[in-house]
């Protein structure tokens, strides 16, 4: 059988194949301590649970709108008037199988062959993938780590040409943790007004944020660019609901317009006692969002200086989401391996810790670790690596 081109180029999502292997070693009977998954550790809260079955026993269980329930986008305008003061109408909102699939959805809506969409390094594995799959074409820009990963606005004055339709925006990032601030969102947000380029801002991890930093979304900035931008985002991550499958975009009318037909003919909507148990996740509050919060930050604080006392490892120390992403070159070259790939695999074999490699996030110096475990097995996994280091160093 004959595959269509499309997906003969697709790069398999190196979270997932991490999380392959050391599944297969733990089957095999091995003690392997897990650093790749990107979803927090903790079950979805008891309330948002009891909602989704309590209207499974009331009755709803059948098709619901494609763009989503109403109760539950009026809960989602909701949550954009409390955090960020922005306002959104009915017409305005998406709710999608995912944040994945909502960004999916909008790429195929708004990008023809040849579009270009400039796309920040490091970046989500899946953005690149997701824009060539619309006939796109990705456009890197570096964050340096000098800058903490972030790019400037002179920069994306650089790279916009006349083919650039859209810039994707990860604040709080993963796999980096890095965050803009209000100034350079304005400075980056500028140039994308003045260029008529659509603004992607991915914030699935804005509730995650640590050490007294504050969460901006470029949309709030202004009303013109709350009109250049689609804000993407979902309960995944806050509320750990990961499983559950449910994501959402806000903006341009027109542009969901188009999203929501093209739901209509791949997923006809989101699931039905999903999309109740978010509307419990957005209208009630236990403090289980604040508790999981302050576990991250606790972990993050307490394993940074661990991390960076590991010989041949630096890392800038991230202020939101719950990934590490440290430059390991030096340890690599401590350790006589060729790249970073091979000093992972061997780390996995070896001590049995699953770290993310960074070329997967167009990264190749780095590597990804999930503090979105307990705090004991990430003492283990920092123990392991540097025991690994220091026994090969040449």
């Amino acid at each position: 059988m004959r595959l269509a081109k499309r997906v003969s180029t697709l790069t398999p999502s190196s979270t997932l194949a991490i999380t392959a292997k050391a599944k297969e070693l733990k089957e095999q009977g091995h003690d392997v301590i897990g650093l790749g998954a990107g979803e927090p550790d903790f079950n979805t809260p008891q309330y948002i649970i009891d909602a989704a079955v309590r209207s499974m026993e009331e009755g709803h269980t059948k098709y619901t709108p494609s763009a989503g329930l109403p109760k539950l986008k009026e809960a989602i305008i909701g949550k954009f008037e409390q955090d960020q003061q922005i306002s959104y109408k009915p017409a305005e909102i998406l709710v999608g199988s995912g944040a994945k699939h909502v960004l999916y959805t909008l790429f195929q809506a708004i990008l023809d062959d040849g579009d270009e969409v400039i796309i920040p390094t490091p970046y989500w594995v899946s953005y690149p993938e997701q824009v060539k799959l619309a006939g796109g074409s990705p456009v890197y820009i570096e964050g340096l780590e000098s800058n903490e990963f972030k790019v400037t606005a002179e920069q994306l004055d650089q790279a916009i040409t006349e083919k650039t339709k859209a810039f994707i925006l990860n604040s709080p990032s993963n796999p980096t943790g890095s965050m803009y601030s209000e100034d350079e969102l304005r400075e980056l947000g500028d140039v994308c007004v003045k260029h008529n380029v659509l603004i992607v801002s991915d914030e699935i991890y804005e509730k995650l944020v640590y050490d007294e930093a504050t969460h901006t979304s470029i949309a709030q900035l202004s009303n013109e660019l709350k009109e250049q931008t689609i804000v993407v985002n979902g309960v995944s991550k806050s509320h750990s609901m990961t499983g559950w499958r449910i994501g959402y975009a806000a903006g341009n009318a027109e542009v969901i317009k188009a999203m929501t037909n093209l739901a209509s003919h791949s997923t006809s909507n989101p699931t039905t006692n999903a999309q109740y148990g978010t509307i419990a996740a957005y209208t009630e509050d236990d403090g289980s969002v604040e508790t999981m919060r302050q576990a991250f930050e606790e972990r993050l604080n307490g394993v940074f200086e661990k991390l960076v006392a590991i010989p041949g490892v630096s890392c800038v120390k991230p202020k939101g989401a719950f990934y590490l992403f440290p430059n390991v070159s030096e340890a690599v070259k401590l350790n006589g391996f060729a790249d970073v790939d091979s000093w992972v695999e061997a780390i996995l074999e070896e001590e049995k810790v699953a770290l993310v490699p960074g070329s997967g996030f167009g990264a190749p110096e780095n590597v990804r670790l999930s503090y979105a475990t307990s705090f004991d097995l990430l003492e283990e996994a920092l123990a392991r690596i540097e025991r690994f280091v220091r026994n090969h160093t040449k």
